[in-house]
């Protein structure tokens, strides 16, 4: 039987952080993130896993999109906020990936059948409502084709990350030999949601945004993906990138069956490494 929230799945979610969304933040973002070193996994995913076609999930100013498009595959990139797009669709290589304006919701309809589902960074911390959070893995679930993958990475809770996000207004140089000053402080530690909000002077103008991240248990995190099918045979253990644990997941038939086969060891036909670091989790699902 299918599970209620699944058949009443929210119909909109919470607007995009002003990081993300506010023109002048999102134009500043690829700048002030500074190497993206840690989208390399995802590549390697995609080539072990044989992805001819991927689902970026809060793409945002789009670096893994066209990474992913560079290698000629179709990619779908989809995020909420329209600024993010903006910067995504003015790099070179765009054009070869379909942009969706929207949460994962979003993609329902379009006829999307993806080898690879992926959410990057702090994707899956910003769904912050079960109701969200539930409502995108089933978006997700339904974008992927039979054996498709999704991987995740969420931030570990007992590493405690937040006591380290405090900054100090600090001075960068940008490319353009303009100055930009940031600062952030951590407002609300009220787990399982962190609250902190950040502030960037330039050019005059001094932009404040604030941001609310949800911090899951690896338990919540094996139940709510669990419940995207009813009929989940087996689970597999999550990764250990840092802070973070990366998820790892496969659908393995077109009926409602989660099988997980996706780290070192796994005894089915695909196989997929997952590293190991010290502060968040990783996760590689399939269909």
């Amino acid at each position: 039987m299918t599970p209620q929230w699944l058949l009443h799945r929210v119909a909109v979610m919470r607007e995009p952080d002003p990081a993300f969304a506010d023109p002048r933040l999102a134009a500043l973002y690829d700048v002030l993130d500074g190497d993206r070193s840690d989208l390399d996994a995802y590549v390697t995913i995609a080539e072990e896993v044989s992805a001819s076609s991927v689902v970026d999930i809060g793409c945002g100013t789009g670096s893994l999109a066209i990474r992913l498009a560079g290698s000629g595959r179709p990619v779908v990139g989809v995020d909420p906020a329209g600024a993010s797009l903006d910067v995504a669709r003015a790099k070179p290589l765009a054009e070869r990936i379909t942009w969706v304006h929207g949460d994962a919701t979003a993609l329902a309809g379009r006829g999307v059948a993806a080898d690879l589902a992926v959410m990057t960074g702090n994707v899956a911390q910003v769904f912050v409502s079960d109701d969200d959070w539930r409502s995108t893995l089933a978006a997700v679930h339904d974008c992927l084709r039979p054996g498709g993958w999704f991987v995740f990475e969420t931030r570990r809770p007992e590493v405690r990350d937040w006591e380290r996000w405090d900054q100090a207004p600090t001075r960068l140089t940008l490319p353009d030999g303009t100055t930009a000053v940031m600062s952030r402080t951590v407002t609300e530690v009220a787990l399982p949601v962190v609250t902190f909000e950040a502030e960037t002077a330039v050019g005059g103008e001094v932009v404040a945004s604030a941001s609310t991240l949800r911090f899951r248990e690896c338990h919540e995190v094996e139940r709510d993906l669990d419940s995207v099918d009813e009929d989940a045979t087996r689970w597999r253990r999550r990764t250990r990138r840092g802070s973070r644990a990366m998820w790892t997941r496969r659908v393995v038939q077109p009926s409602p069956t989660i099988e997980v086969v996706a780290s070192s060891g796994a005894s089915n036909t695909r196989r997929t490494r997952c590293s190991h670091t010290t502060t968040r989790s990783w996760a590689c699902s399939g269909r």
